[in-house]
């Protein structure tokens, strides 16, 4: 059976696979406790770690070495030879731990650069050895003071941030390394550890180099908890001399000189049974252990949130498209349908744009039929010109009948600009409601190659809608042309002859024509009469077809598209092969990546919630 400490092992590591690692601070990493390592440069870090694993496999030299976290996770197996992992080169054994320094610096370069710059992306290695205890170190980059040459001046307050980004998380344990030849009130790690942990609940304090004090001093008061108390007990460790780390001293020799010193030291001997990396080991699995156990409920409670929260963003981008013709017919009439929903929606008001239309027919129209220059077309001089170019060689007797009928035809022309514009204006914006609706239909957002054929066929069918839409508006303005209207003419000659019979009993003289050199006022009194006349008829049909034009342009066009937008889209996608079906639902790379990684995070949750139940209460 894995061990917790193993469970939560696997889980983090998937967790790096899938970008939730603690350098980023995703939620379920900070739900699962770890021991970050943190140390001033040359604090012996680097040692303690080795110790703990048993192996000879970190970087070493001068300055910054640590510029990565990196994330070492530790398990024990019953027997065989030791060999590391490395997450980034997957499926690859390390039996040689030279070639596994060698790789942490190449790795460390690789993101870094061979600067001296630092990054918290972490390098993630797993160690597998008879050897060691089931534990989760975070090594983090060395604190310090001062910026050395070829460092930027802010590495300082860069270190400590990140350092910070993991051991201000509660369920981060803080294994904090002072030299114990350095006085302890000094100690950078001490420092830090107070300022995120005052109580102390969460930091093992650990004093490395005993070896290395002045004669005469020890670290009792330190070790004892006399000089700065810690929750937990201080452990001593008594590192590898510079001489013997050259001489490639194993790690097996080294613990074993170890207790040895502790065992005959006079000053230490007492707390030998509690003092080497051997127990310091053994002490951070059982305290990790029992951290996880006490964090399981809200371990659980967040892998459940995280699976809803993933569930509903499955729900909404979408599930996966079953690989059958008839499933796949089925979701792209789904997605038409959707579509079209939205499209009437803005017609009807439910969403913004539909009030363009009637914009056109309130605004545009009517500026349009304003401009119309009717003013010119019927002026004296026009009107004289038209008339006189149709009596031919002989003037009419009573009244310029085809005279009347050419200027009609030629104002009621006018219309047909207006008309075929207001068809126009619709148009653009059924177009335009066409791409918003496209746009925000969010079951359309995984489907581009579907999206850009729906947009097709529905411009498509508009332009048959703005052609019906022209012919059926053309025909209203030419059937104004086809067939006057005769009784405004009747009504308007009876009434003219009323008002002159009145104005000639009150002054007889008034509305007589003048006499024959006055003849020319004669005319243009005349032309300007049928002048008048025309204009009045066309303000009549003017009107009519302010109302008409309107009519036709929402049949035609608006009430159309709203039933039957796609239909010819329907039988097309009912003709189609299976092949060009899944070609139509292919979707968009990013999306589908994104639906990858949520089912493989969905997975992963529902993984850990089972494996967690099952070995927690063993």
């Amino acid at each position: 059976m894995e061990s917790l400490i193993g469970l939560i092992n696997k889980i983090q590591r998937a967790c790096t696979v899938l970008g939730d690692h603690g350098g980023e601070g995703m939620s379920l990493w900070e739900a699962l406790p770890s021991v970050a390592v943190v140390g001033g440069q040359s604090s012996g870090k680097s040692s303690v770690l080795e110790s703990v694993v048993g192996r000879d496999f970190l970087p070493r030299g001068s300055g910054i070495v640590t510029r990565r976290p990196l994330v070492l996770q530790l398990h024990k197996i019953e027997r065989g030879t030791d060999y590391a992992e490395f997450l980034h080169v997957p499926r690859k054994k390390f039996t040689d731990f030279a070639a596994v320094r060698k790789e942490i610096q190449d790795e460390t370069d690789r993101i870094t650069g061979k600067s001296k710059q630092i990054s918290n992306i972490p390098i993630q290695l797993s160690i597998y050895s008879p050897n060691v205890v089931d534990l989760t170190l975070i090594d983090l980059p060395g604190l310090t003071k001062v910026a050395v040459e070829g460092q930027p001046e802010t590495i300082v307050e860069d270190i400590e941030n990140m350092v910070r980004s993991y051991v201000e998380k509660p369920n981060c344990i803080i294994l904090a390394i002072s030299p114990a030849n350095q006085d302890i009130a000094t100690s950078d790690a001490i420092k830090l550890a107070r300022d995120v942990d005052p109580t102390g609940e969460r930091t093992f304090g650990v004093l490395t180099k005993l070896d290395l004090m002045d004669k005469g001093t020890n670290a009792q008061d330190v070790l004892e908890g006399r000089s700065y108390r810690l929750q937990h007990p201080w452990v001593g460790i008594v590192n590898r001399s510079q001489a013997e780390i050259n001489k490639n001293t194993d790690m097996i020799s080294a613990r074993r000189k170890e207790r040895e010193y502790f065992e005959t030291s006079p000053d230490y001997g007492h707390l030998a049974s509690k003092m080497g990396s051997e127990y310091l080991a053994k002490l951070l699995s059982k305290h990790l252990e029992s951290v996880i156990r006490q964090r399981i409920p809200s371990i659980i409670a967040l892998i459940n949130k995280n699976i809803d929260e993933l569930n509903a963003e499955l729900d909404r981008i979408g599930r996966p498209i079953a690989v059958d013709s008839g499933a796949q017919l089925y979701t792209i009439l789904e997605m038409c349908r959707a579509f079209e929903r939205v499209f009437k929606e803005h017609l009807d008001g439910g969403r913004p744009g539909g009030d363009r239309i009637y914009g056109v027919f309130d605004h545009q129209l009517p500026a349009a039929l304003k401009k119309l220059p009717f003013d010119r077309h019927l002026s004296t001089k026009n009107v004289q010109k038209v008339v006189s170019e149709a009596d031919g060689y002989q003037p009419h007797l009573i009244a310029p009948e085809q005279g009347y009928r050419r200027l009609i035809d030629g104002s009621i022309g006018f219309f047909r600009g207006p008309a075929e514009a207001s068809v126009d204006a619709v148009h653009f914006v059924l177009k335009e409601l066409v791409r918003k609706s496209i746009a925000e239909t969010e079951e359309l957002k995984r489907f581009p190659t579907l999206s850009a054929d729906i947009a097709a066929a529905a411009t498509e069918a508009l332009e048959k809608f703005r052609e019906e839409g022209r012919k059926t508006v053309l025909r209203l303005v030419d059937m104004e042309s086809s067939y006057l209207t005769v009784e405004f003419f009747r009504k308007l000659h009876a009434e003219s002859d009323r008002n002159m019979d009145r104005n000639s009993e009150k002054n007889p003289e008034k509305n007589a024509p003048p006499p024959g050199p006055n003849m020319d006022r004669y005319a243009d009194y005349h032309f300007r009469k049928i002048g008048s006349n025309v204009s009045a008829y066309i303000g009549m049909v003017c009107d009519t077809l302010k109302n008409s034009i309107p009519k036709a342009v929402v049949y035609c066009q608006v009430l159309t598209a709203k039933r039957s937008l796609l239909n010819h889209f329907y039988a097309h996608v009912g003709r189609q092969e299976k092949e060009r079906l899944g070609a139509m639902l292919d979707e968009d790379p990013q999306l589908m990546e994104r639906r990858t990684m949520i089912a493989k995070r969905l997975e992963l949750y529902k993984s850990a919630r089972d494996e967690i139940d099952a070995v927690a209460w063993k």
